[in-house]
């Protein structure tokens, strides 16, 4: 079911109007999947058909990308804003502490979430925020340079690349470790859907002294990387496992940055295994996966 809410957020300017697009399918305790920036929702379509055999499955666009509204005027794309909006948007849902799983912006908003015990586990999949200053500004140049081409390009040349292997890697090969498998429609749209992102790029600025320091003793924790990413090096789990020692830290082999569609089983899984019901501080190595 593919739908959009609009509702009153808490924001340090009082309440403010936000609408935000989202689709839901299955049943079971509820799983939030939040996006990276300059994604969209449907980066989660690979995995959200097996999520959806045991969860409440709940893909959200963020405020400024996909279909939902950017924030107001005045109202930075930053983590405290947008995840008092995300908290906001789960009690109009009736959702009471979710799962939340998410993806690069999305893992780290993820972990904001859990730091404000707002959800009942975190699964970040190449969370930000636990860079070196260097390697912020190689990631912010990687995502503005696909900003930059996915701007320049006319759509007929999108359409056209799109139907080839070749052409959906010169076009995701950046995010996607396997981009032929990508699908040609999915890759017109997220194309399109980073082109007119209104929230990039006051997202891009507000993260410019984003670094995530903070453990989640309360809250369970998986922290899984693609062992081929190529926006956030894979060494960058290795700090977050530091930050957070009771969360458990899976490899991907063989995926990228975005590992929903490299290897969907793989990563529905750690999905799954992350928001089992457990207590924080009894989290085991993955079945699935390679745990380091």
């Amino acid at each position: 079911m593919s739908a959009s809410l609009s509702f009153a957020a808490p924001t340090e300017h009082g309440p403010q109007d936000i609408t935000l697009s989202y689709t839901r399918a299955g049943a079971g305790e509820p799983l939030l999947l939040l996006h990276g920036v300059g994604h969209h929702r449907q980066a989660w379509d690979p995995v959200v058909d097996i999520l959806a055999t045991e969860r409440d499955v709940i893909a959200v666009d963020l405020p400024g990308f996909g279909r939902s509204s950017a924030l107001p005027r005045g109202l930075p794309h930053d983590l405290p804003t947008t995840a008092a909006v995300l908290g906001a948007f789960c009690t109009e849902l009736g959702l009471d502490r979710p799962h939340v799983a998410g993806n690069s912006l999305g893992g780290l908003l993820a972990l904001e979430l859990g730091r404000e015990n707002l959800v009942r586990s975190v699964t970040a999949l190449s969370p930000a925020g636990f860079w070196t200053q260097t390697e912020r500004r190689y990631a912010f140049g990687l995502l503005t340079g696909m900003r930059r081409t996915a701007r320049s390009l006319p759509l007929p040349l999108v359409e056209r690349l799109s139907r080839t292997a070749a052409g959906r890697t010169a076009l995701t090969s950046t995010i996607y470790a396997r981009p032929g498998r990508r699908a040609p429609e999915a890759v017109v749209a997220e194309t399109l859907a980073l082109a007119h992102a209104e929230g990039f790029a006051e997202t891009l600025r507000a993260g410019r002294t984003v670094l995530f320091a903070d453990d989640l003793p309360g809250v369970p924790v998986t922290v899984a990387w693609g062992t081929r990413d190529r926006v956030l090096l894979p060494r960058q789990g290795v700090r977050a496992k530091r930050i957070i020692p009771r969360a458990r830290l899976v490899r991907l082999p063989g995926c990228g940055h975005v590992p929903m569609n490299d290897d969907p089983a793989l990563v529905a899984r750690v999905l799954l295994d992350g928001s089992r019901t457990r207590p924080a501080g009894a989290l085991g190595t993955s079945r699935s996966a390679v745990a380091s």
